[in-house]
């Protein structure tokens, strides 16, 4: 680096501007979606002291939040994602994005996948629209099994958003936690482009998913039911520490 080198960005900068919409958008979730967050923690705390399993599912992009909080350091060990490749995009994502909007699709991942009544289902999509999403929901809720959702309220009901029979995320689930992201997700205006990037659902996601879970393990400790929770592997302890939870996490 020379002397003349800028040591911070400028603030006009998209960098700059990427990141301060994203520390407004996960800023904004203490107070627009408070309370939101508070009864999704209810939800899994309660699920935690019936020693029932939490799950989350999402497709394409959002499948990362599935695994965010799958055996991760700091994470509740009592969480079972839904994953699949065909709905990843590793594979193809063109098949990805066909599978996603595939009617009957979710009842086969729920036979492979069973999800008791008493569980917890969580379900991140941005838009909220894709068939396996709805059918998703439809069915654990029909079988008594509440569903928090994470989603874009300004994507699901702009007239911009891809349209669908279905109802949306949005119109089914038992609490919906907003992640105020701008339609079709990406948000930083580039000069001379004349489109967005970079997208802000996958960052809040986890924001939203992070706060839901440790406000959900002190309700639960409070109600004096300590949750098993996995250690880092990188750290001297880790190992020992998560053995003992190895086979009780496995994915299906």
């Amino acid at each position: 680096m020379t002397s003349s080198s800028p040591t911070t960005l400028d603030a006009h900068s998209p960098a700059a501007r990427y990141l301060g919409l994203a520390a407004d958008l996960v800023d904004r979730l203490r107070t627009t979606e408070g309370a939101n967050i508070l009864a999704a923690a209810r939800i899994i705390a309660d699920a935690l002291v019936a020693q029932r399993t939490i799950h989350i599912f999402g497709t394409g992009h959002s499948h990362m939040l599935a695994e965010e909080l799958y055996y991760r350091a700091g994470g509740l060990v009592n969480v079972k994602p839904l994953l699949f490749d065909g709905l990843m995009l590793h594979t193809s994502a063109l098949l990805s994005t066909s599978l996603e909007r595939l009617p009957g699709l979710a009842e086969a991942l729920l036979r492979d996948h069973p999800i008791a009544p008493d569980d917890v289902l969580i379900v991140a999509s941005n838009s909220g629209s894709n068939a396996v999403t709805s059918e998703i929901v439809q069915l654990a809720m029909a079988n008594g099994t509440p569903v928090i959702a994470i989603t874009s309220l300004t994507h699901a009901t702009s007239p911009e958003a891809r349209p669908t029979t279905l109802p949306r995320l949005h119109e089914l689930a038992t609490v919906v936690i907003d992640n105020g992201g701008a339609v079709g997700d990406a948000a930083v205006d580039i000069a001379g482009l004349g489109s967005r990037v970079s997208a802000t659902s996958t960052v809040v996601g986890a924001a939203i998913l992070n706060a839901v879970m440790a406000e959900a393990i002190q309700l639960s400790v409070d109600a004096g039911v300590i949750p098993d929770i996995y250690e880092s592997s990188n750290t001297s302890s880790g190992d020992v520490s998560n053995h003992r939870f190895i086979g009780r996490t496995t994915t299906p």
